[in-house]
């Protein structure tokens, strides 16, 4: 059977393609938030997935605001993205890994999650460039299987339904007739509001807060409703729905094995955490 070796979450403001383009790595400003990365690629280079399962939500690139699906799972032999007017560079092809796609997709929908189905299928910046953060050549030694959550129009899925999809996907997973090892990667967030009243609200005691849950006590955000959320971390920082299906999908016990935070990029929290499955 397949394997889930670890999960990975990350930020994904559409500036860190621009600073990628524009070699800011180095520069004061960027520096804390990239190097929290290194110990990441130490391990992706030791451990070596084959898949990876990304956890992500779509801005418009493949679904508007009047087509917009709870819960999409692609089956695409590749995934391709475009300009979203972000100015950020576009980057390469991404290899599906349909057998597990539609394994994942059989078992969803046995366990009774309603999906969209996307046998063609277009990733914007919140799947590009967490993959670009993790291998900063752009040559991808992995295929792919993206699992999309609306966070972007209300009414969205809850904390407790995201976590528990974490948990099918998991499953899914652990059960695919499969030798290969599996990464999950959930992207996103932390706290940050771009309109309205509160535009540039970070809540940083909250972040940490939800970071350490996800290791010792799972689903303690899951007691929030959506409107909770939005309160506690923001209107877009609502994307932490991600981390909680990632962190869901690690099963019932995990450890961290690095994490950092860094405030702010691009008026986001950005919070990293890699995570092992316990047995």
């Amino acid at each position: 059977m397949a394997k889930i070796i670890g999960g990975i979450t990350t930020s994904h403001v559409p500036a860190i393609g621009r600073a990628i383009a524009k070699n800011l790595q180095t520069d004061p400003y960027w520096k804390p938030f990239f190097d929290g990365f290194t110990p990441i690629h130490a391990w992706l280079e030791t451990n070596k997935p084959d898949v990876v399962v990304v956890f992500y939500n779509d801005h418009g690139l493949n679904f508007f605001l009047d087509k917009m699906p709870t819960f999409s799972v692609g089956a695409a032999p590749e995934y391709n993205n475009a300009d979203e007017g972000w100015g950020i560079p576009t980057v390469p092809t991404f290899t599906g890994e349909q057998d597990l796609s539609w394994h994942i997709i059989n078992q969803l929908v046995d366990e009774e999650f309603d999906l969209t189905t996307c046998q063609e299928m277009s990733v914007d910046h919140a799947f590009t460039l967490p993959m670009a953060l993790l291998w900063p050549s752009q040559v991808w030694p992995v295929k792919v299987v993206p699992v999309c959550i609306n966070t972007v129009q209300f009414p969205i899925p809850s904390a407790k339904r995201c976590y528990a999809l974490g948990e099918a996907v998991g499953r899914a997973i652990n059960s695919w007739h499969s030798n290969a090892k599996v990464a999950v990667l959930g992207t996103g967030g932390l706290s940050h509001q771009l309109d309205g009243e509160r535009a540039g609200f970070i809540n940083k005691e909250f972040d940490l807060q939800f970071m350490e849950s996800l290791i010792h006590d799972p689903k303690w955000a899951t007691q929030f409703n959506s409107a909770q959320l939005v309160e506690k971390a923001g209107t877009q920082g609502v994307e932490l729905l991600m981390w909680l299906a990632t962190r869901g999908a690690l099963g019932a016990k995990a450890k961290c094995t690095h994490q950092s935070y860094h405030i702010p990029i691009s008026n986001t929290a950005s919070g990293i955490m890699l995570m092992e499955p316990v047995a």
